[in-house]
């Protein structure tokens, strides 16, 4: 018997790690950072950071090592996500990307600029699950199929500041999650013309 094989085209494969916060369960969200570890896609490999919210006084702000691939993400998959974030007339910052730890005990991400320093800190991560959402799922075009790791702990730091908020949990279909999430081994997909 031949294995399956996914039908689609793959867009990107990589790493799509995000914080939510809100001061009140998630109701109204005061901080959003989108974290993106890029291992292929068209326009090449890299990192970026999209973040917005009352630690960047409500505007965004875009971090990148590769600007070739923090465009190709604004427009193709940040555009269905969240369309703030999609704004190609904003700058990107210039920034190097580290991460440390795993997500048995925490796991930090770093970004540093020559102005910023930023510091994502996922913790208390419950049991990871596969997401899986096929071209065409909520009316998206494309599709993604990802490993999550829902943390009930986050924390981020810019410039020696906290945001105040909290992440929240959120149901997936039936698996338990968070608005913080390590989301790794992730492949983004197009349906084949």
């Amino acid at each position: 018997m031949t294995p399956p094989v996914d039908p689609n085209n793959v867009l990107m494969t990589g790493e799509n790690s995000f914080v939510r916060l809100s001061h009140d369960g998630g109701k109204t969200p005061s901080d959003r950072f989108s974290h993106w570890r890029v291992l292929w896609c068209p326009a090449g490999t890299g990192h970026a950071l999209f973040a917005q919210g009352e630690l960047t006084g409500g505007q965004v702000r875009i971090y990148g090592d590769n600007l070739a691939v923090t465009r190709w993400l604004q427009r193709t998959i940040e555009a269905l996500l969240f369309p703030a974030f999609a704004d190609a007339s904003l700058p990107v910052v210039a920034a190097e990307f580290g991460r440390a730890g795993d997500p048995r005990s925490t796991v930090v991400e770093t970004i540093a600029s020559a102005t910023d320093r930023m510091r994502l800190t996922w913790y208390d991560c419950i049991e990871p699950f596969v997401l899986t959402m096929p071209p065409g799922f909520n009316n998206r075009p494309l599709g993604v199929f990802s490993t999550f790791f829902p943390a009930r702990g986050a924390e981020v730091e810019l410039n020696g500041r906290f945001a105040t908020g909290r992440p929240w949990p959120e149901m997936r279909g039936d698996r338990q999650g968070s608005s913080a999430c390590l989301a790794w081994s992730e492949t983004w997909v197009k349906p084949r013309a």
